[in-house]
Order: C-alpha cells, then structure tokens, then sequence
C-alpha cells in the first residue's frame, strides 16, 4: 500500500473496530475503562496511561508508516528521544551521537551524563572512518543520529551507519523528525527504531507537542511500551486526535512546502549579505545525490549564512510573515537563529564544530503563497 493511500483513511488503515463505522476514529478521552464490559475483547483496556483506543489507532498507522512491528506514541518529542534512553541505557553505556544534534538531545544527554553516569562520544557521520573508529575503540550500546540533521541539514547515509550497526553489534536509532516516513524508512535502511517528533511536518499545524518511536522487532518494542508506561510518557487521546488531523494530507504539504522552498533557496542566493545558502535539494547541494537517494521529499527547511550577526537580527526583525519562532514544519513560515533559540544549551565549541554561529539563521518554508514570501524577505534584507 502506497503511503498516501494509508494516511487518506486512518479508521480503515489503523485496524480500529468501530461499531459504527466512524470514518474517523474516535477521542476515547477518559482515565479508565469498565473490564466487565470487555469479556470476550480481543484487548482488553484498564487505564489509558497504559493502553487507550484512541492511541493504540495512531500507533498502528505509524507502525505500518515505517515498516516496523509496533510503535509507542509519546506526549513530546523529546519523551520519544528520552523514553528510548531509558529502553536501552543502563548506568556507565556510552552513545555514539552525530555531532549535529538535535538541542533537546544534547541537552538530556548532558542530563544522564550527570545523573547516570551515561558517556557520550560526538562524531561526524558523514566520515564512515570516524565512525567505525569510534565503534571499534568503545564498548557502544546506542548509535543515533538524524537526517537530515539540525541545523546543519548533514544527510547521513543511514544503511552505511545501519551495516557497522550490525557489524558491531549495536542498536541504531534514527531522529526521523526532518524527513519523516513519507520520505524515508530509516528502519528499512538498517535501523532498530525511527524515533520523531510529530509536532512539526507530521501533525502540521504547530497545535500540538507529541512524538513516537517505532521499533523493527517485536522484542524492543514490548521493551520500549514497558518503560513508557513506567514512565508515564503517553500521550493524552486528544493529543493523538489533533496530531491525527495532519496525516491525510502529509504527503501533500511536504510536496508544496519543497517546491515553494527550493525557489526561495535559489533566490537567496542572490543576496551578497547571505555567504551560504543550504538546501539539499539545491543541485549543488555538497550531499545532494545521497539526499535524493534516501529522501523522496526534501523537508522545506533551509540554513543559511549570513555576513554578521547585525545582518541575521535584520532579517529576523523586519519579516512580516516570517515569525521569529523554534520548531519547523508547520503551515506557516518561521526564522530563527538556532545559537539562541533551539540549540542555546549547546557550549560554544559545539555550536562552533558544527559551523553555527549567531549569523546562522534556519528558515522553515511554511504554505504561504511563495511570491508572498519572496517579497517578505527581500524587502527584510533591504
């Protein structure tokens, strides 16, 4: 079944029984269930921190979205990333992690690092050498990555990582928050979970936090729903509706939010105040072959350089459309300087090892018209 095809209709596709045959499947938004009203129930429902209907639909489609056995949906992004550390890590693991990480991460890595004794090693997956030197040298319990990742919009190739994953014998996990599942299957390509943030592309419409990991076997999936419940990271069914909302027409946004995008990118680079201009759908593009190979869609995010940090406060205070916002990959458009917003918590050498700097600004490509926005910007850099 084609993606399209399985988000058009999510009652149908999500394996929901619906007595009556709702073309959507309904908000089960309440705390408990009544276990005497479930005898003969293929699954049976207590407390919906647990297992709810509502969650388990959604779980469902992005399970079939990625090609793995079973997903579990988080109430962050960051749950997803969190609820998987606490799945595989145990007290002194080290993680192998590409340098360009996603804010968040850097940020509850540092967290474990002070309270569980977890050790991180940071490297460039885009030199394989690297990579495998680090696995060789070090006893490795988790390797992850995203791609393409942020800021930096690194593409990494996922089913290189995926085969020194198996060659040494280590878990991989993949941030798919960028790409998504309707542009690439990290888990076809090697990986043992695709973990994401479905508050950004997936839902859509910037009206919700929530996330997801979806696991290739069935082992670490029932590991992973173990700990979430522990935890207490489910998401609420009103969450799952809201982010449900999105997947219909997902495939359709990413199409139009690329096209409007790689316009923009061209244009820009008309500006002498802008020194790069970073798009991986751009023909020169440095990884622009391996991009194309591994992504059906490229995500309508783009970094740019500017001349000084003078130049990137301009751009950022005179849009008028362009809100200064965190987070990507909603309808409307958004700039922000990831040095003081999303990745702040970074030291400064690890903003400086990944070429970000306060003249660096990331521009998410909303559904706007484009000509609207081309005319925003460029009277911005006037």
């Amino acid at each position: 079944m084609k993606i399209e095809t399985l988000l058009a209709n999510l009652a149908l596709n999500s394996d929901f029984k619906d007595p009556y045959g709702a073309s959507h499947f309904p908000i089960y938004n309440t705390a408990t269930f009544d276990l005497k009203k479930q005898e003969g129930n293929e699954r049976i429902y207590d407390y919906s921190r647990s297992d709810n209907p509502t969650r388990n639909a959604l779980e469902n489609i992005f399970a079939k979205a990625e090609n793995g056995f079973g997903c579990v949906c988080t109430n962050t992004g960051i749950a997803a990333i969190s609820v998987l550390f606490e799945t595989v890590l145990k007290n002194g693991d080290t993680v192998l992690v590409e340098n360009d990480s996603y804010g968040g991460t850097y940020r509850l890595l540092k967290v474990l690092s002070e309270k569980n004794n977890i050790k991180t090693i940071y490297t460039d997956f885009t030199n394989l050498n690297l990579v495998e030197e680090e696995l060789k040298n070090n006893e490795i319990s988790l390797i992850l990555c995203e791609s393409p990742t942020n800021p930096s919009l690194k593409i990494i190739d996922l089913e290189e990582i995926g085969k020194l994953s198996k060659k040494y014998n280590t878990l991989f996990a993949v941030d798919n928050s960028m790409a998504t599942f309707v542009s690439q299957k990290p888990l076809d390509l090697g990986a043992d979970f695709s973990v994401f943030s479905t508050t950004k592309f997936i839902s859509g419409h910037g009206s919700v936090t929530a996330g997801a990991v979806v696991s290739k076997t069935e082992e670490l999936h029932q590991k992973v729903r173990f700990y979430a419940n522990a935890y207490g990271n489910a998401q609420s069914p009103m969450d799952v509706y809201l982010t449900s909302l999105g997947l219909p027409t997902l495939v359709y946004r990413m199409k139009a939010q690329e096209e409007s995008a790689l316009i923009i990118a061209k244009f820009l680079k008309n500006f002498p105040q802008i020194k790069s201009v970073k798009f991986p759908a751009l023909e020169d593009f440095e990884q622009y072959d391996l991009a194309k190979k591994q992504m059906s869609i490229i995500p309508a995010v783009l970094t740019i350089q500017l001349q000084d940090e003078e130049t990137a406060n301009q751009l950022i205070n005179n849009t008028k459309l362009f809100e200064k916002k965190v987070s990507y990959g909603t309808s409307d458009s958004r700039l922000e300087i990831p040095a003081k917003m999303s990745h702040a918590t970074n030291s400064k050498d690890s903003l400086a090892s990944k070429g970000i700097d306060n003249a660096t600004v990331r521009i998410s490509v909303g559904l706007e018209n484009t000509e609207d926005l081309i005319e925003d910007l460029s009277q911005a850099l006037q």
